[in-house]
């Protein structure tokens, strides 16, 4: 019987050691991917209740040199409502210039996928995509000549 015992503690140090060597390599992994980008090791300002929902306020803000403590009301910018991973993104996007094909390659990820996540980027900072636009346009193009409004003529060179 102590010798299951002593095998079942060899198994179990050897299990320890095994998750300290996990979290080695994911603290290794966090310094790669937030410390060489460029993010701080503050948190992030959250933006919603976790409650309800809806959204707080900032009250308080201090400076962690002098300590100097300031209280009033602060309005949160539309980037801080976006998530971690919609914020990176834009990051990127800004870093690259705009530059889809800069951003595919950094991230890894094809034309149609950067096309999605910046349109979603948009539409969460509260602005329409153009392809809602161009569809909007589109329709009332249509709507017109449905009506005789304009020539077919007229409704090809307006969708150019």
């Amino acid at each position: 019987m102590i010798k299951y015992f002593k095998v079942l503690i060899n198994i179990f140090n050897i299990l320890i050691k095994y998750i300290n060597i996990y979290i080695d390599i994911f603290n290794i992994l966090y310094y790669i991917c937030i410390k060489e980008k460029g993010r701080e090791c503050m948190k992030k300002v959250i933006s919603r209740c976790p409650v309800c929902n809806s959204e707080l306020a900032v009250t308080r803000l201090k400076c962690d040199s002098c300590e100097t403590v300031i209280e009033n009301s602060f309005r949160l910018s539309k980037f801080d409502y976006l998530s971690d991973e919609d914020l990176y993104f834009a990051e990127t996007f800004i870093r690259c210039r705009g530059n889809i094909k800069e951003v595919e390659k950094e991230l890894g990820i094809s034309y149609p996928t950067v096309r999605a996540k910046l349109d979603s980027v948009i539409k969460k900072l509260g602005y329409e995509t153009e392809t809602n636009e161009e569809s909007a346009k589109k329709e009332e193009v249509l709507r017109a000549l449905e009506n005789g409004e304009i020539t077919a003529e007229q409704a090809i060179e307006q969708l150019k």
